[in-house]
């Protein structure tokens, strides 16, 4: 309430401020009118002090008490004119000043209770920063976490906790100093390591730097299989003029993920860049999953060994197709049939033996799937 009232008189003193002049505005006229008899009236007195001491003549003295007569005169109708009857012009002064005065706070005032929120209670910074911040506001959530890792620079969760926000919102700087000091309260971890490469990455305009391919390098030590580390990793070498090197990785990642990862359409343009396209893997058709559905686990498993045998047989006739050639050996350990699955990598490796890039993709398929090298 204090709040308002305050606000109230600041307004009402600006608007009074910059209206009082319009309050009255034909009172000028009278006023001077009345200020210019005054005047006369001493004119006269000086005029009959001057006939007295003989300065001026009884003729001039005539002459100058009429000439300063009729300036009475006409002051003197001026004043009662101007006190009886107001201009047009000043009236309108004054019909604008009032309204100004009552309908602009008026209409502030309506518009605020219809858009505003006069019911909220007051919200100071230092409040909000101990409450719980809404989730849209990152700011907040921003500034109460740093406000925490000042006052406690050696919770690391802490930063762990910033460093992605960071990220989210492009203060890509402060997410890797923030995941620098995450990785040295907390020690190494993939998504630590992977968060740091990406930062850094970020930072350099989608450079891999050597501090950043270091991270992913580290990241894929923690977690051999991480599919995000493996990537920037290819990309790192393929922005080393490593274009080979950069297929050999992607390659591997695509052998080992499934055919529905999240990742595979960003790898098929990868290693389209670096000449080694990646086809889709057909999987069953609509009618054959809806058939499996019916099915004993028995009739499951021969349509499965029936699908694999086609495939077996397709390869045989025509061995080029690197990508059935990985998927016969997933098949091949799906059916518990590791010797066939290694005899599958044996026969892939002969058809591609001049093929670093594929022969990179079995091998690293064959170690995931603990077959050798």
């Amino acid at each position: 309430m204090l709040l308002w009232t305050a606000i109230s008189l600041m307004t009402g003193a600006a608007i009074l401020a910059v209206l009082w002049p319009l309050r009255a505005g034909g009172g000028t006229a009278p006023a001077a009118s009345a200020a210019d008899l005054a005047v006369y009236r001493d004119q006269l007195s000086e005029i009959e002090r001057d006939r007295v001491s003989g300065l001026i003549g009884a003729s001039e003295g005539e002459a100058a008490r009429a000439e300063v007569g009729r300036r009475i005169l006409r002051a003197s109708a001026e004043t009662a004119s101007g006190a009886a009857r107001p201009s047009g012009a000043d009236r309108r002064r004054q019909i604008v000043a009032v309204v100004a005065l009552v309908g602009l706070p008026v209409m502030a005032g309506g518009l605020y209770l219809k858009l505003g929120s006069p019911a909220l209670p007051p919200q100071p910074l230092a409040a909000r920063l101990e409450s719980r911040p809404d989730q849209s506001d990152v700011a907040i959530l921003v500034r109460k976490v740093e406000a925490h890792l000042e006052a406690n620079p050696e919770d690391g969760r802490g930063y762990e906790v910033l460093a992605p926000i960071y990220a989210r919102i492009g203060r890509t700087a402060d997410a890797a100093r923030a995941w620098t000091s995450a990785i040295r309260l907390l020690g190494p971890s993939a998504v630590r390591e992977n968060g740091l490469g990406e930062a850094l990455t970020a930072e350099a305009g989608g450079v891999v730097t050597v501090e950043a391919k270091a991270a992913f390098e580290a990241a894929a030590v923690a977690d051999p299989r991480d599919p995000k580390a493996r990537y920037f990793l290819g990309l790192a070498a393929e922005q080393d003029g490593r274009p080979a090197d950069a297929a050999q990785i992607w390659g591997a990642l695509a052998a080992s993920s499934p055919p529905d990862a999240p990742w595979m359409g960003l790898l098929r343009a990868a290693l389209a860049r670096v000449g080694a396209p990646v086809a889709a893997a057909p999987g069953p058709s609509a009618a054959d999953v809806a058939a499996a559905q019916d099915m004993t686990p028995a009739e499951r498993d021969q349509m499965v060994r029936g699908m694999v045998a086609r495939l077996e047989a397709r390869l045989a006739q025509d061995g080029s197709d690197i990508e059935g050639w990985l998927r016969l050996m997933r098949a091949r350990i799906v059916l518990g049939e590791a010797d066939k699955a290694k005899a599958a990598a044996s026969e892939a490796r002969a058809h591609f033996a001049t093929d670093g890039g594929a022969l990179g993709r079995i091998d690293a398929l064959a170690r995931e799937l603990g077959l050798g090298s």
